[in-house]
């Protein structure tokens, strides 16, 4: 019998608006680490940010613009069945699969803040969390409260040509 997990990607956030930052890290994962897919969950809300004036369907619009006919990523918007915006929630609800292994995407400035996150050190425990370095980013990233505390333990840090761009700077355009 064949115990081999499928490992799929996630990658989370307001995607307000999605860019060629999130597809180029979406590809890298894929082909780094054998994916099967990637789903780009998106929030509402993300808790540490204001409210996105952008509606959540025009953002599901976008993302599929975006994603073009890279038909390993897959956009869902969870919070109408796991009511929660909660990383933890999305995770423990995609974990009922038995068959998959989760390979957690984010860029790194995203890590500098994590150990902030809702029930984080249980997120690093089930699942890979890949982290894909941002310019200018780098360093506070490495020097993080949740690096040091989990180094290499299930946490990636990934360096590529990274493209030089993000939703806020989109949004003030």
């Amino acid at each position: 019998m064949n115990n081999t997990k499928i490992k799929i990607g996630v990658l989370g956030g307001s995607f307000d608006p999605a860019h060629k930052g999130h597809l180029a890290i979406s590809k890298e994962a894929k082909k780094r680490f054998k994916l099967k897919k990637v789903i780009w969950a998106i929030t509402k809300k993300n808790p540490f940010k204001k409210d996105s004036k952008t509606s959540i369907a025009q953002r599901i619009k976008y993302c599929k613009k975006i994603i073009g006919t890279n038909s390993f990523i897959k956009i869902k918007f969870y919070e109408k069945i796991i009511k929660s915006n909660k990383t933890i929630n999305l995770i423990n609800y995609l974990k009922k699969n038995k068959s998959i292994e989760i390979y957690f995407l984010m860029g790194a400035d995203n890590l500098i803040n994590f150990h902030k996150w809702y029930k984080y050190k249980i997120i690093l425990k089930k699942c890979n969390i890949l982290v894909f370095d941002r310019h200018g980013y780098k360093k506070n990233s490495l020097k993080s409260k949740t690096f040091k505390q989990m180094g290499k333990a299930n946490l990636e840090f990934i360096e590529f040509n990274k493209v030089n761009i993000s939703s806020s700077q989109l949004r003030k355009i």
